[in-house]
């Protein structure tokens, strides 16, 4: 298993869709965290030495040495990730929640129902604090009735207009530099061992896409997600794709395993979360036969980032946590674990 020297930056995807096109090219370098090259003869720097990095280091020579007891095929080498939590921060409020704000604000005025009534008057005050309440499926919803009857290019380009300039409230930096550093050089290091990297979301599977590829080198078609339901429609220009005001599917904890199943095909052998909202994905993983690493981060750093756990509303950690520690899956604590938080 030698060194892999990564890519100075995460690959870049051309994006169609005029301004938005614009917006996120212009602002990539600003606003998407870069991968740093490994330390020689260390494929993780930024991981602390300790039992949850030599477990990554052991699994990945097992499944990649022939001949060995615990050898995987490169088409079999599957590795999901859930995102918020995960690969990048999801407090004090998921960063799609916030898109959802702009979303909602522009369109209030149409729509004197949302009012008064919730999720939608949570999202209309922009309260951090009604707002860290809602679920990923509140926030699905509020945007499925958002964008009702725009169509998925539209939307698309409303999203990277919007990720080209938010920045996170607290970390007070671009939403592409609160990404992981450690989950970075992770992804890279799976994918130079010959594995195909997956994200398996709560959040909204469209909203995702736009970012994937620029964001952590995963392309827009391994990412699964919630989704709205859309509509097919003819229309002068030619066809396009209508959302439409309901949610079609919600891709947390036992909807998790199904779409792995629906979008994938195969197990994984590989499955990293952060939350019960993970559980099902983890136990599905774990339930195949031959080597398998399941992992969850545990947010124990209120100085670098944030600590929370049992009882969170965002990312609680409960059940996982002790199935994790029954079953012996490896829980990584970003405090002792992780070296580095953010990219530099």
């Amino acid at each position: 298993m030698g060194s892999h020297e990564q890519p100075a930056a995460v690959s870049r995807r051309a994006f169609a869709g005029g301004s938005a096109a614009f917006a996120m090219s212009a602002a990539v370098g600003a606003t998407v965290g870069h991968r740093g090259a490994a330390a020689e003869g260390d494929p993780l720097p930024s991981w602390n030495d300790g039992s949850a990095k030599q477990a990554i280091l052991d699994f990945v020579a097992a499944v990649t040495t022939e001949g060995g007891s615990g050898f995987v095929a490169p088409s079999d080498r599957i590795a999901v990730f859930d995102n918020d939590g995960t690969l990048w921060t999801e407090q004090p409020v998921y960063s799609q929640a916030l898109f959802a704000v702009g979303e909602v604000k522009r369109l209030a005025p149409e729509h004197p129902e949302w009012v008064g009534q919730e999720p939608w008057d949570a999202v209309i005050s922009g309260d951090p604090a009604r707002m860290s309440k809602l679920s990923e499926a509140d926030i699905a919803n509020v945007l499925a009735s958002a964008t009702t009857g725009m169509t998925t290019d539209q939307f698309a380009e409303n999203v990277a207009n919007w990720f080209a300039v938010a920045q996170h409230p607290v970390q007070k930096r671009p939403y592409g530099q609160t990404t992981y550093q450690p989950q970075l050089e992770l992804l890279d290091y799976l994918e130079a061992n010959g594995f195909a990297t997956w994200i398996v979301s709560g959040g909204g599977v469209d909203f995702m896409r736009v970012f994937a590829e620029d964001v952590y080198g995963i392309p827009p078609e391994r990412v699964i997600g919630s989704s709205t339901a859309v509509d097919w429609e003819m229309t002068d220009a030619g066809p396009v794709l209508i959302k439409q005001p309901k949610l079609g599917s919600y891709n947390d904890k036992t909807g998790k395993p199904i779409n792995i199943h629906l979008a994938i095909g195969k197990r994984p052998i590989f499955a990293f979360g952060n939350s019960d909202g993970d559980k099902e994905m983890l136990e599905y993983t774990a339930a195949g036969d031959g080597a398998r690493l399941m992992l969850l981060v545990h947010h124990d750093d209120a100085a670098r980032e944030a600590a929370y756990d049992r009882g969170s509303h965002i990312g609680g950690l409960d059940a996982a946590w002790d199935e994790a520690v029954e079953k012996g899956w490896t829980v990584v604590s970003m405090k002792d674990d992780w070296a580095t938080i953010f990219p530099g």
